[in-house]
């Protein structure tokens, strides 16, 4: 892990990102203190709207169990 600052992160964006790409994290600092991380994507991160519309679907595919015996107003009852 390096550090840059503030300012050379934004002179050299695009090879930060190149790097990052690569595996390389960067912490950036502003007046000597560490404000944001650039580094690479996880996978996960990139799977995780797909897994989402995946959940929803099955959801939305499932037949309602159990009555509800209670409304939405009563959950806010004091």
């Amino acid at each position: 892990m390096k550090t840059v600052t503030a300012a050379e992160a934004n002179r050299n964006f695009s090879r930060l990102l190149r790097q990052a790409r690569q595996g390389e994290v960067y912490i950036v600092l502003s007046r000597g203190k560490p404000v944001a991380t650039i580094g690479p994507a996880l996978a996960r991160d990139a799977e995780r709207p797909l897994a989402k519309e995946r959940l929803i679907a099955r959801l939305q595919d499932q037949k309602l169990t159990g009555a509800r015996k209670w409304t939405r107003d009563e959950l806010y009852e004091d």
